[in-house]
């Protein structure tokens, strides 16, 4: 039995936000639906799928720093690959998804990275990966 990561589901507060958001990363729509209290969004990235739920009562999140988020037991974050950490920054900084202080920084695993926030707190992490896994 072979097993492949489908999708992430993220809860958002604003459908149109999210989408314009994650349209920045590369993202694109390929499904939706809509009723009186639910819309879901399939966003599609080289072989991955971000769903996106928008409830029209959705419960609020309390907005904490990465490291108090990592401590609550749960789904933290998704990443995503590039191959240049360098010029994800600066295109992310071109577009105002994230400010000049945004710091790169090596992971305790070898990585590359740094996290940005969708406009609901989730967050994403940007990893350059130069390891040499074979799997």
């Amino acid at each position: 039995m072979e097993f492949r990561i489908h999708h992430v589901a993220v809860s958002v507060s604003d459908m149109e936000k999210a989408v314009e958001f994650y349209s920045i990363l590369g993202f694109k729509e390929i499904a939706c639906y809509k009723d009186d209290n639910l819309e879901i969004k399939h966003l599609y990235l080289n072989g991955f799928i971000l769903e996106l739920f928008c409830f029209k009562e959705h419960i609020g999140k309390e907005l904490v720093e990465l490291w108090e988020d990592l401590k609550r037991i749960g789904v933290k974050h998704f990443a995503l690959s590039v191959p240049d950490i360098h010029k994800a920054k600066k295109h992310l900084l071109d577009k105002g998804i994230i400010q000049e202080d945004i710091e790169i920084k090596k992971g305790r695993t070898g990585i590359l990275y740094f996290f940005i926030q969708d406009p609901d707190g989730n967050f994403v992490e940007i990893v350059e990966d130069r390891r040499n896994i074979k799997l």
